[in-house]
């Protein structure tokens, strides 16, 4: 799988282009805006791993852009790692008190940054795994149970048609391949071929009626359960 999406939001050039090249060269995908108001912008476009948030920001700060993001049905769960000057512990305070994850101050090491990046993108994953409840608009995920409801009514699954629909639901937005999908839900030593995924998403589809909307097919790659807006971490 591909490495995580970085929302870069910082004025200064110089830095755009020092977190660019360093984070690439660890394998992120880099999107990045000068401005508060354009980095919201396209938050509501395309939904990043982590943001790289700096609080110094001409027009809208990053304060600001921090609460609004947290306000956010669709944003609020992303974590955001906040870019400060020394002198702003107090800014630092605010911040995360409103909901950012961690913080590194200017100037910084390159590789400390790339280590908090990957600290906070691991505690994030920790959270995701660990959820017991999974509530997507409509479809409730019951992982204890192994349940799910659409609506408040109960839609009895497999063992197979679970786990891929749980495996799915777990990285809303994702394409996955069925090899993939194979990897993550077949038990090791049994042997299946790759249409088996389609027979079985197939099947899930049919008893999920109004809910199955929210497989797609990517055709000539696999699948993927659809980004839904109010996906509650």
């Amino acid at each position: 799988m591909s490495k995580a999406k970085i929302l870069v939001i910082e004025d200064e050039k110089d830095i755009v282009e020092l977190l660019r090249y360093n984070l690439e060269r660890e394998g992120y995908h880099v999107v990045s805006a000068l401005l508060a108001e354009e980095g919201l912008r396209i938050l509501q476009k395309e939904l990043p791993d982590l943001i790289l948030l700096d609080l110094m920001l001409p027009g809208m700060d990053g304060l600001e852009a921090c609460r609004l993001m947290k306000q956010d049905p669709k944003a609020k769960n992303v974590p955001i790692l906040m870019l400060t000057a020394k002198s702003e512990e107090s800014d630092v305070v605010v911040g995360l008190g409103l909901g950012a994850d961690d913080y590194v101050t200017k100037p910084f090491s390159p590789k400390i940054l790339v280590a908090r990046i990957k600290a906070v993108l691991r505690r994030a994953s920790q959270k995701q795994e660990s959820k017991e409840i999974r509530v997507l608009g409509n479809l409730t995920i019951d992982l204890p149970k192994r349940k799910i409801a659409w609506e408040k009514t109960a839609i009895e699954l497999t063992t197979l048609e679970f786990d891929i629909l749980e495996f799915l639901t777990r990285h809303p937005g994702r394409v996955f391949s069925r090899d993939q999908i194979m990897d993550q839900v077949w038990k090791e030593g049994k042997f299946i071929v790759d249409r088996a995924v389609d027979v079985h998403i197939r099947a899930l589809r049919k008893k999920m009626g109004a809910a199955s909307d929210f497989i797609e097919t990517i055709r000539g790659v696999g699948y993927r359960f659809k980004d839904m807006e109010g996906f509650d971490e």
